[in-house]
């Protein structure tokens, strides 16, 4: 693997809770080293070290504050449900977060679930629920034997791993799936990354990307066989399906001339991406200067990706998201105070950068349900 693109210091988690400028300053930082497979187009951060990342009850990672992001999540699951007849079955998610996508799974269908996931907490667990739903609060590894599953999702959870190979074959070795189970995994999709220079999508805790053959190959290799793969949510999530047991019908394997593409984004990305970067930066700075107040919404990974990238902490104060168990916390790597739509009535922002285009329409409504109106731009 040839690397392809380097960032020096970046905050080893992004979406940690910290109860303090200073510690929020002060979290440990990591390198990037991007590098490319031609043989098959996955990307991986060959400096990447577990040890300085931390998943635990202090990570809050959901979007489900959403509304569009529930629209999207209810419809993912109803499609999930209706396509491989998840009724009265047996529903194991892997890196579950909260939970809110297994319950909905579960109620569905009349379903039975299992999750794992060390940043679940039963505390904020608000479903309505009996022994049919279980959680451990754990990593999946080898340890952990599930003697039946119908089907196992694992959304957003693979491209945290360095190891894709070894744990999508432990997901394999250890969990008992019949002739007609699935398996669903959901990443991001890497190819929209490298062609939009997506700089706000790379950080620490995504130490692997994956594109449609790379993901499928994976699987293949892993002993899974393959149904297809789609990509969703304005062409950020990378989905694939797959059976336990089977033949592929659809090929593993990137075409020459996609692979060729890919190198070819792959190569001039580091030159596109510091043209982008240096854009962003002079737009950030000039209206600073201009007097004008910036705020950022949304303080998960984009956002701090977005703010130690350009290096403008020290001109933007306030970081804005919905979710209020990250409100009153602040920024890795910044030490901006995290504060809800409703603090932006006194701060009276002249410029809202939205870390996610897709969620742009929410969000102006939301400013303009309490007078503002501010120029929106969006990355």
């Amino acid at each position: 693997m040839e690397v392809f693109f380097r960032v020096d210091s970046v905050p080893t988690n992004s979406c940690i809770l910290l109860d303090s400028p200073e510690a929020a300053r002060g979290w440990p930082r990591g390198r990037i080293a991007l590098a490319f497979c031609s043989a098959c187009g996955f990307v991986l951060n060959v400096a990447f070290d577990p040890k300085l990342t931390e998943y635990s009850a202090r990570y809050e990672e959901t979007q489900g504050f959403s509304p569009t992001f529930q629209d999207f999540h209810r419809g993912l699951a109803e499609g999930l449900v209706a396509r491989h007849n998840l009724h009265g079955k047996r529903v194991v998610e892997i890196g579950c977060g909260k939970g809110e996508f297994l319950h909905l799974l579960c109620s569905l269908g009349d379903n039975r679930g299992l999750g794992f996931d060390p940043s679940y907490i039963e505390s904020r667990d608000q479903a309505v629920r009996g022994d049919d739903v279980e959680f451990v609060a754990d990593y999946f590894a080898g340890q952990y034997q599930v003697d039946e599953a119908d089907f196992v999702a694992c959304k957003m959870t693979l491209e945290h791993i360095p190891e894709t190979g070894q744990f999508v074959r432990t997901i394999r070795e250890s969990v008992q799936g019949g002739p007609d189970s699935v398996v669903f995994i959901q990443v991001p999709e890497a190819r929209r990354i490298l062609e939009h220079c997506a700089f706000e999508d790379i950080y620490y805790e995504h130490c692997s990307y994956f594109t449609p053959g790379s993901l499928a190959a994976l699987m293949q290799r892993s002993g899974f066989h393959v149904l297809g793969t789609e990509v969703a949510y304005d062409s950020q999530y990378l989905t694939v399906e797959a059976k336990f047991n089977g033949a592929s019908v659809s090929p593993a394997a990137r075409s020459s001339e996609e692979l060729s593409e890919l190198t070819s984004l792959v190569s001039s990305f580091t030159a596109r991406a510091e043209k982008k970067i240096t854009g962003w930066r002079e737009d950030m700075l000039a209206r600073t200067r201009d007097g004008q107040t910036v705020v950022v919404w949304g303080s998960g990974s984009k956002g701090v990706s977005f703010l130690t990238t350009l290096g403008i902490g020290d001109a933007i104060e306030h970081v804005v998201d919905i979710n209020p168990h990250r409100q009153g916390y602040f920024m890795p790597g910044t030490g901006q105070r995290i504060v809800g739509p409703d603090d932006l009535v006194a701060v009276k922002p002249d410029c809202v950068v939205v870390m996610n285009a897709i969620y742009a329409d929410e969000i102006g409504g939301m400013l303009g349900e309490r007078g503002l109106e501010p120029d929106i731009v969006a990355l």
